[in-house]
């Protein structure tokens, strides 16, 4: 049994309501949510992400059309595809790679868009195509070009977006070279992590213009939301906004398999030393202190392999060379053992990031910033362009 038209109408105008009342979907986006809801570009088969334990479990409509249907008006993420397209059957695959974001993430990153009537816009990750039928619904199709770099990804959102009777232009490619033959952009909005802002959207945007991209270092897989704008000179710059949380830029993924030579015997050659600093104060998902650290330690990954609470290893890697750190930390004892091996001192690094934040009065996400030069290079401050960070 599937939802009646009066229903969905229902469970939309109550996602709605609730977008709106946490302040993520402003009225000016209101009709359009309504007007274009993400059922419509939602494949048969779909794996919802489940809140409560953590999990990806598939639903196929023609299987379980209610719960298909609740999937879809919920505010979660929703996988659409595994491993690149290789992934066959209904379990879910090893890596999540094109979704729908939850309807928070997109109403909320519209909201910070800040589009106007007239406005061109590029998208850099067309998923399911949604976002894209969204932003020309409000401005036109005509002003809106999105690229994706999966031609089959692309081409569902193609046939989705002419069944709304929609038709932004959908550009199979690599996001990361823009889409100079529709520049120049008023906006351009990135629905994939990056770990570099690409100097082809800063050349593709009028100056005065908005890049909005969930942007992070390779020090761990968090991204925080970033709301540059455009100089006439070619640079870029503005605040982080809150923590996101997106797959990966394609060409952007770090491969973890890389550090498997790093540490071909331990403890090897490594020095030994102490720390009083606990696993806690490294900071955990969506917290500021690891996003902070990833800022002031340049060119590094982290990974934590916990075995308890409060209880496992710390693992720091440099990405340049075969410096690598790590920090062994043990339940109920006061210090943790700390080696390190290489030319480079990561845990070091990362305890002077770490005291360097505390002096500072632990500052929040959204007080720090960043500032793109026109060849890419990135420059991370706090409070003011002005005031860089003392580690970069």
């Amino acid at each position: 049994m599937t939802l009646t038209p009066e229903q969905e109408g229902r469970a939309g105008d109550e996602l709605a309501r609730s977008l709106r009342g946490i302040g993520a979907l402003t009225p000016e986006w209101a009709r359009t949510f309504r007007a274009v809801p993400r059922t419509l570009f939602l494949p048969d088969l779909v794996w919802p992400y489940d809140m409560a334990t953590g999990r990806s479990v598939s639903v196929h409509r023609g299987d379980a059309p209610e719960a298909w249907e609740r999937a879809a008006y919920a505010d979660v993420p929703i996988v659409t595809q595994w491993d690149d397209g290789q992934h066959t059957g209904t379990e879910p695959g090893t890596v999540a790679t094109s979704s729908a974001s939850m309807p928070y993430v997109v109403a909320s990153m519209l909201r910070d868009l800040d589009v106007r009537e007239g406005m061109r816009v590029l998208e850099v990750g067309t998923g399911t195509g949604w976002n894209a039928a969204l932003l020309a619904h409000r401005l036109g199709s005509s002003n809106v070009v999105s690229v994706e770099i999966d031609s089959a990804v692309a081409e569902q959102a193609r046939a989705a977006l002419k069944r709304t009777g929609l038709s932004p232009e959908v550009v199979q490619g690599d996001g990361r070279d823009g889409w100079p033959d529709g520049a120049l952009y008023d906006r351009v909005i990135v629905t994939a992590g990056v770990r570099a802002v690409a100097p082809q959207w800063l050349e593709q945007t009028r100056s005065g213009g908005v890049i909005l991209a969930p942007w992070g270092t390779h020090y761990s897989d968090q991204d925080a939301l970033v709301r540059l704008t455009v100089d006439e000179d070619g640079r870029a710059s503005g605040p982080f906004l809150r923590m996101v949380e997106f797959m990966k830029l394609r060409a952007q993924r770090l491969d973890w398999d890389r550090f498997r030579a790093y540490v071909p015997a331990f403890p090897g050659d490594a020095d030994v030393s102490r720390t009083r600093l606990t696993m806690a104060d490294l900071g955990g998902r969506y917290k500021p202190a690891r996003f902070v650290v990833g800022l002031c330690v340049p060119d590094c990954a982290h990974v934590v392999n916990e075995s308890d609470e409060g209880a496992g290893k710390a693992w720091f890697f440099d990405l340049a060379s075969r410096s690598w750190a790590v920090a062994e930390f043990r339940s109920g004892e006061p210090d943790a053992t700390v080696h390190q091996s290489g030319p480079r001192r990561l845990w070091d690094e990362v305890e002077r990031a770490l005291t360097w934040w505390t002096e500072q009065g632990r500052p929040a996400l959204d007080r720090f910033g960043l500032t793109v030069g026109p060849d890419g290079t990135t420059c991370a401050w706090l409070e003011r362009p002005a005031d860089v960070l003392p580690f970069t």
